[in-house]
């Protein structure tokens, strides 16, 4: 992860895609910096990290990066021979692959394999790519776009698995993962559901509209010219360029009314979606850490992926977890 001075390190981190003034905005990019070699091996390796009594096992698998490195990720699996729907997670800046296990297991007591894939600057050595301070946009740039090609590596991984039905495939991200999961959606047509949590548009409204003191402080560390070198370097990422592209496939869209990045950002960047879509705002910050936004997200998804509905499990969930 990038470096920066004092507590902002951690406000911008918290990126996922903010959204570009009107003024600002530009053609939608090509998809050609997104291609890779769909036949290359994957060359998976997997380790078996936990079986739970329900029959649900958890794996631990490395495979290739068309652009460099292995991926890391956890699998994990429900029990039985399927074939499973199945889905993709990408985490928030922040985090790592560790995000989304709780709702993964969900996912497999419904029925549906989930993986859950590490960005390439928090895989482990020595597959490790790390990203550029804003003076180098092109080091963010690079690094940005492999991870959206290990997204898509990551449903060729999916795809060939006996025990996945390709035609129900589903994706969830937050931040990071939402930014770069509007680009996937856009330019890979196997996704059946795409869910972009806590969203926003593009770097110009990171970088520019909020009044984040973090945010602010950092912006204040750079000269005009650099902010807009780096926005400029990075705009083919934006994921306002890309979001309307993922029509006609099913989206929705999960936002914190008490974000660090401005409301306005966020509804042009809900605006810019194509339908069919669903936006859901919550009463929290921008790690959306509330509880109907997880059940919203769980049911929205198990209909589009043909589950049953959550709501009776999660009410089995909630009670006093067992002492280890």
């Amino acid at each position: 992860m990038r470096e920066f001075p004092s507590s902002t390190a951690v406000a911008l981190c918290l990126c996922l895609a903010v959204v570009r003034p009107a003024q600002a905005q530009t053609a939608v990019p090509a998809e050609s910096l997104f291609a890779y070699q769909r036949s290359a091996p994957l060359l998976v390796t997997d380790s078996t990290v936990r079986a739970f009594d329900d029959g649900i096992t958890l794996h631990s698998l490395s495979f290739e990066s068309p652009r460099g490195g292995r991926i890391s990720a956890y699998l994990i699996l429900p029990r039985g021979q399927g074939p499973f729907p199945a889905v993709l997670f990408g985490h928030w800046g922040l985090g790592t692959r560790t995000e989304f296990i709780p709702e993964a297991l969900l996912y497999a007591r419904l029925g549906a394999i989930s993986l859950l894939i590490d960005w390439p600057w928090t895989r482990p050595p020595p597959h490790h790519r790390d990203e550029g301070p804003l003076d180098k946009p092109e080091m963010d740039r690079d690094v940005h776009i492999q991870a959206v090609v290990d997204l898509r590596r990551s449903l060729d991984l999916l795809t060939t698995r006996p025990d996945v039905d390709p035609l129900r495939l589903g994706y969830i991200g937050h931040s990071y993962g939402a930014q770069f999961g509007a680009i996937l959606g856009a330019i890979d047509r196997r996704l059946r559901a795409v869910v972009l949590m806590a969203g926003v548009a593009d770097n110009a409204a990171l970088l520019l509209e909020t009044e984040d003191p973090d945010m602010v402080a950092y912006r204040n560390h750079w000269s005009q010219e650099q902010l807009t070198r780096y926005i400029e370097i990075n705009t083919p990422l934006d994921a306002v360029g890309w979001v309307g592209r993922i029509s006609p496939t099913p989206l929705l869209m999960q936002f914190a009314q008490y974000d660090r990045f401005t409301e306005a950002s966020m509804r042009r960047y809900a605006d810019a979606a194509g339908e069919p879509k669903t936006v859901l705002w919550y009463p929290t910050g921008h790690e959306l850490n509330d509880l109907q936004a997880y059940v919203d997200r769980a049911t929205w998804m198990a209909q589009r992926l043909g589950l049953p509905s959550p709501i009776r499990l999660l009410e089995g969930i909630l009670r006093t977890p067992k002492r280890q």
